[in-house]
């Protein structure tokens, strides 16, 4: 069986607005992967990018289940030696809360160039307002993802 090639001009991208008040973390970032890799189209193929754009609002009013927030550990390095630093997932979302979201997004797509290609199409805003109102995204909505 051969593996099926979705051509240029059958990959239609559309706009999704998510808001993310009340959501849970990581029950909202599954969702949103899901919709920038193309998962939920039958066109999906996994070596190209047939996914749509989204922009999730209110990133700062992302909540995280059992504690999480304090227990989660966020690392970078610097690429020198000595350099790794570290905080909880509860100082980062405090300091950048689109930040946060955004990480936990790029964790559920692939690793390389197809991944990086795909994050280019996520908007993450730590308010309400986003500039993309003339691509008139539509309301996506995440039943599992509200908090209890």
């Amino acid at each position: 069986m051969k593996t099926y090639t979705p051509k240029a001009s059958e990959i239609t991208r559309e706009w999704h607005v998510v808001d993310a008040e009340g959501m849970v973390l990581g029950r909202l970032c599954t969702e949103v992967a899901r919709v920038l890799r193309g998962k939920h189209k039958p066109i999906f193929a996994p070596h190209i990018d047939t996914g749509d754009h989204v922009i999730i609002v209110n990133a700062d009013k992302v909540v995280l289940t059992s504690g999480k927030a304090d227990r989660a550990m966020v690392y970078r390095h610097s690429g020198y030696p000595g350099g790794l630093k570290s905080e909880t997932f509860a100082q980062l979302h405090a300091r950048k809360p689109a930040e946060a979201v955004r990480r936990s997004v790029k964790g559920m797509l692939p690793k390389g160039p197809l991944g990086r290609q795909q994050m280019t199409k996520l908007k993450v805003y730590a308010g309400p307002d986003h500039p993309h109102q003339s691509q008139s995204p539509k309301t996506m909505t995440v039943p599992g993802a509200a908090a209890r």
